[in-house]
């Protein structure tokens, strides 16, 4: 029954994946930049895109079948590092609680509503979950084998290389960095003297930090070499300070990191300190895609209430009794037996421990996305297993005289917990409808208008403009994928490139001469945000200096809905 779900799942996730990729940052960095490197004949740099200097990894494995003229097939790179983390969570269950359950982990973990809905989109967010869960899994081989250097390099190139496909990777690198001088201080046979193994802990957390940076540092040097920042854009102000600072600035306190999130969210949503506090938990129940305020994604409320039930004492004093499952199903002696225990025990803790700090750390430091969380995913999902084996040993010792109801109440918990996994995946069939593609009802342009209405002005672009056009991008979402001619965004509020060339000009004509100066021959906008911002943030002077611009100096040549593409008259 298991495997017949299991193949069930992959086939609907299959179907869903084969529609053209309409997906928001697909069509800005993961498809858009291997599509200019391409066309460029290798990597090179592009100011104007921030994203362009993030760690590619992923990104140029879907070189090849774009390559090939294929922008679908990199979905399905992208959902086999699904299957190979489902993969790992299963070979890591297996030994240590028994088949069944190992495949119930696998199940469990490609049928979250979050790992569904990334498994179906050019994103690069599971190439990061399986390496993190690689390193992870690999530092607890280190442990049980003796504290080789096999295991442990391993264990650092592939933290290495979740660093190298997104930089959420940093904060992986971090964790598992101090986490392999505790395993090693607490775990490790050496047992000569306390301040040699304190020492032996810290050179092994150098070693790893090490053979980390060094898989991580093609990427690192391409962004020094390009802009003084191995991480850029992150910290920019550290590596590339302002030259110059204000005289007497003054004491600045800045707000605590909760007091910022609390100002930020009760601001944005109107969320109370109560529900700021409950994000922790908020994010298992209240998960919504395409929602800010609910995290933009779901996950299941069963993976926090089983990974609770993974710490809680089931037998009838609190502890378990009896020879455990884990020992038999290694095949242990008893004393090998209890030292596995002891294994298990402690990394059971490293799940979690891992787990609560990757969620502080990235609540802390960026919007709170479920998308952002997923490296914690698979740790979380291997607790809940073991929270489910709990369970199942105390339901089995508390009915001991009416053993029927057991496999009921198990059954119903998990039909529950699966079904509304199974819900979201038949939800996805509505919202992104391959069907109607795969039928043939509609073509592939009607179906990429559908979601991206900008799509048939881009085209117009594509088959009208010469190939020398420039074109700049005012609130297009960066979505540039779709565009084959150059591009250049503008930016946001104050940074608006189309706002400065105003407020440096005194006429119509000036403007058209900046805009023209930087090489730019067309505007494509998206006409609502466009006017709501002209009206709220420009000055009236400069406003009606956009107004007389926009109606002498450009010609609307086509336009799709609210989007439309203005040409700059000739100089």
């Amino acid at each position: 029954m298991l495997w017949i779900a299991l193949f069930a799942l992959i086939g609907a996730v299959v179907l869903l994946c084969l529609v053209p990729p309409v997906s928001r940052d697909a069509l800005v960095h993961h498809l858009n930049l291997p599509k200019r490197y391409l066309e460029h004949g290798g990597i090179y740099e592009m100011p104007g895109l921030s994203f362009s200097y993030f760690p590619m990894n992923l990104d140029l494995l879907y070189i090849i079948p774009l390559g090939f003229g294929n922008d679908i097939a990199p979905k399905f790179i992208h959902f086999a590092f699904a299957l190979a983390t489902a993969g790992l969570i299963h070979g890591y269950l297996k030994p240590r609680v028994g088949k069944s359950y190992a495949l119930i982990g696998a199940l469990f973990f490609l049928s979250l509503p979050i790992i569904v809905k990334l498994s179906i989109t050019v994103y690069v967010d599971l190439g990061l979950v399986f390496f993190s869960t690689a390193a992870l899994l690999l530092l607890f081989r280190w442990m049980e084998t003796g504290f080789g250097f096999g295991s442990l390099t391993g264990s650092a190139v592939c933290c290495g290389l979740a660093m190298g496909t997104k930089y959420n990777g940093l904060v992986v690198c971090c964790l598992l960095t101090l986490i392999v001088p505790w395993i090693y201080a607490v775990h490790g046979q050496d047992r000569r003297n306390r301040r040699h193994r304190l020492w032996k802990s810290v050179g092994f957390g150098v070693l790893y930090l090490a053979v980390a940076a060094s898989v991580f540092s093609p990427w690192m040097i391409r962004n020094w070499i390009w802009k003084g920042n191995p991480v850029y854009p992150l910290y920019n102000s550290v590596f590339n300070p302002p030259e110059t600072v204000a005289a007497n600035p003054g004491p600045k306190r800045k707000p605590g990191a909760f007091r910022r999130i609390f100002t930020h969210r009760s601001a944005m949503y109107q969320e109370s300190e109560g529900q700021v506090l409950l994000l922790p938990v908020r994010i298992f129940f209240q998960g919504k895609d395409g929602s800010g305020q609910y995290f933009d994604g779901r996950l299941n409320p069963f993976l926090l209430m089983f990974t609770v039930l993974a710490f809680v004492g089931m037998s009838g004093k609190g502890r378990p009794s009896g020879r455990s499952d884990s020992s038999e199903a290694m095949g242990s002696s008893d004393s090998r037996g209890g030292e596995k225990e002891t294994w298990i025990s402690g990394q059971k803790k490293i799940l979690l421990a891992f787990s609560v700090l990757y969620f502080l750390a990235a609540v802390f430091s960026t919007v709170l996305r479920i998308r952002y969380l997923v490296p914690m995913v698979p740790p979380l999902v291997i607790l809940s297993v073991f929270g489910m084996k709990n369970s199942m040993d105390f339901l089995e010792r508390t009915f001991v005289e009416s053993r029927r109801l057991v496999p009921v109440i198990a059954g119903a918990a998990l039909t529950v917990c699966f079904g509304l996994n199974a819900q979201y995946v038949l939800t996805q069939f509505r919202v992104v409808d391959p069907l109607s593609y795969l039928s043939g009802e509609v073509d592939r342009d009607a179906y990429i208008t559908r979601y991206r209405p900008e799509y048939p002005v881009m085209q117009y672009a594509n088959h009208h403009l010469p190939a020398d056009a420039r074109i700049l991008f005012v609130f297009m979402g960066k979505r540039g994928y779709y565009l084959d001619r150059p591009y250049q965004l503008d930016g946001e509020g104050a940074a608006s490139l189309l706002m400065k060339v105003a407020g440096e000009s005194e006429t119509p004509g000036a403007m058209l001469e900046r805009l023209r100066a930087m090489g730019i021959t067309h505007i494509m906008l998206q006409s609502d945000i466009f006017n709501r911002w002209v009206i709220e943030d420009w000055p009236k002077e400069k406003r009606l200096l956009l107004e007389g611009f926009l109606r002498s100096r450009t010609t609307l040549v086509h336009s799709h809905h609210r989007y439309g593409l203005l040409a700059l008259a000739a100089p």
